[in-house]
């Protein structure tokens, strides 16, 4: 049995799920396959919150800011139920970080106020730290914004082991230990690979993909919070008698570790120094991997053919620049680290804009700037060199 599809995409996160809902947009039939389901890893842990990057400028706020206010616009037009625009307020971290926010006022490119300790204790929020408002900014829920994404178009529960391309088509061979025995071969024009932190189909070493754990807790509670807010962690509004509490927290982790109750816990007594946590029971805990790259920047883009350019142009590792040389109709959408729900619509408009239409992505997030350093500097080549 085979199917034949204009795009497949691995991941149903919201990489992969922002990615499908643009492919679809523009008439392409769609299928996605994910290992364990939609929002399944660290997009379906994720505390989701939309809110704009504060700091002293340069191209990674303003990409992000800009990716903000794209998000923000998209979800209140198209999925208005998702997303809870309660304002998030950005608390110092210490007194140390609330002199730099003074440093930060000038790069506020969004909407906001400050809101001083009065207004802070109206809300609820205990940190004795002037902060800033954002009025036009709150959060996803995340599992229901990946559904809603993918509504209308083919998902899978599937396991793929490798895929191969054969006659202009990729195909997606399943992973028979995964319990996919006798399942169809997905064949497709085009293969968008928004797998997070596990990059095992290619090689795709150049991009420096790598996964930080993240833990939320969902609590019923009765605190009347308004608000969503960050410092440490994030701390969302009151949404239907639920407070979510999360963090990304963990570095270098490798792989996938079981949800601990403990992990959620913690966070809850961390919390304490923001809010009153005393009625906050937990009800539900999340974790998985989110995935970031090198540079903190969104990877959209083409794969490069690795193999082929070591082989081809062994002069690369001592800093040759040959022309690239791509896998044919191999996309990648990744990278979008702990602001998956800020990055997502964004960086899927741009790879449907680059698949379909053939208009290159913002050089910012394209996955070819990472390809000569990494041939020039990686220790993974010293025997090359």
């Amino acid at each position: 049995m085979s199917s034949i599809y204009d795009t497949i995409i691995i991941g149903a996160g919201i990489a992969g799920a922002s990615s499908a809902y643009f492919f679809s947009q523009k008439g392409q039939k769609v299928l996605v396959l994910d290992k364990q389901g939609i929002a399944t890893g660290g997009s379906g842990a994720a505390g989701a919150f939309v809110s704009p990057k504060i700091g002293k400028g340069g191209p990674l706020q303003s990409l992000t800011n800009e990716a903000f206010s794209f998000a923000k616009d998209f979800y209140l037009e198209h999925f208005p139920r998702c997303y809870h625009q309660s304002g998030v307020v950005r608390i110092p971290k210490d007194e140390v970080d609330a002199k730099k926010f003074s440093e930060y006022e000038s790069h506020n490119e969004n909407s906001y106020s400050r809101w001083d300790l009065e207004k802070l204790q109206a809300h609820h929020i205990k940190v004795p730290l002037e902060s800033f408002f954002f009025n036009e900014a709150g959060a996803c829920d995340a599992p229901e914004t990946c559904r809603a994404l993918l509504e209308g178009i083919d998902v899978r529960i599937y396991a793929v082991k490798k895929i191969s391309y054969r006659d202009g088509l990729w195909v997606c061979i399943p992973a028979q230990e995964s319990g996919n025995e006798g399942s169809p071969l997905y064949q497709a024009k085009s293969i968008v690979l928004a797998t997070g932190y596990e990059n095992a189909l290619f090689d795709m070493r150049y991009m420096g993909v790598k996964g930080t754990w993240g833990t939320r807790g969902d609590f019923r509670s009765q605190l009347p919070m308004k608000v969503s807010m960050h410092q440490s962690m994030s701390v969302s509004a009151n949404i239907n008698g639920i407070i979510r509490l999360g963090a990304t927290h963990e570095k270098g982790v490798k792989e996938a570790k079981p949800c601990e109750e403990e992990q959620a816990l913690s966070l809850r007594e961390k919390a304490s120094s923001m809010v009153d946590t005393s009625d906050m029971e937990l009800v539900e805990t999340f974790c998985g991997m989110r995935a970031g790259s090198k540079d903190y920047f969104p990877l959209v883009g083409k794969v490069i053919d690795v193999p082929e350019m070591l082989e081809r142009y062994p002069a690369i590792v001592r800093g040759a620049k040959p022309d690239l040389k791509y896998l044919d109709n191999l996309y990648i959408c990744n990278g979008l680290g702990g602001r998956g729900f800020v990055f997502g619509p964004l960086m899927g408009k741009m790879l449907a804009d680059l698949v379909v239409d053939q208009k290159e992505p913002d050089p910012r997030v394209n996955s070819d700037r990472l390809f000569l350093k990494w041939c020039r500097k990686s220790p993974e080549l010293d025997s090359l060199r």
